[in-house]
């Protein structure tokens, strides 16, 4: 395989026919980007921030324009009950249209994360989320604020200008604690 790109990389992964055509595609992921990527239904418009680097995502099903961010990790969180000799929540995480994922979250089991939704950074969710809301914490989730979007946006802030921002603000500090 050329030299790919994580776009070129993921589309084979996720969406080609040919069974050794994904399964080379999924260790040059894994050995690029420290990422893996294996969903029963995964939508085209779906984006990883920053090459998924150090993800692995395994998911029942992640619809349209969700966006995933680094560090992230999908998947089950299955358990034998020896009593009952059998194993309970079998499944792995269905994340509805227009989900964004930051960065070290983990969502874990047959859970669903509803439509519009974010799951902050470092959260670790492991129960169903409401549509339109804000996941953090461990199963914490409130409506989301609808004059805010948590996104990047066309019209954000350049490198540049965030970069001249923080150079104001560290020279305030250094100024302040001398």
């Amino acid at each position: 395989m050329k030299e790919l790109s994580f776009e070129e990389l993921f589309e084979f992964n996720c969406f080609s026919e040919d069974p050794a055509e994904r399964a080379k595609a999924a260790e040059l992921l894994e050995y690029r980007y420290g990422c893996e990527i294996h969903c029963a239904d995964i939508a085209h418009s779906v984006r990883f921030a920053h090459h998924a680097r150090g993800s692995t995502i395994i998911a029942a099903k992640i619809c349209e324009n969700v966006t995933i961010y680094q560090n992230v990790t999908i998947g089950s969180n299955m358990r034998y009950n020896k009593k009952q000799k059998q194993w309970e929540q079998i499944g792995s995480p269905i994340l509805a249209k227009n989900v964004i994922v930051a960065d070290g979250a983990k969502i874990l089991g047959p859970i669903t994360i509803g439509e519009n939704s974010v799951v902050a950074a470092g959260a670790i969710i492991t129960k169903d989320i409401p549509a339109d809301s804000i996941a953090f914490g461990i199963n914490q989730s409130k409506p989301k604020d609808p004059e805010y979007d948590l996104i990047f946006r066309s019209n954000m802030p350049s490198g540049e200008e965030i970069k001249a921002v923080d150079a104001k603000r560290v020279a305030e500090f250094d100024k302040l604690h001398k």
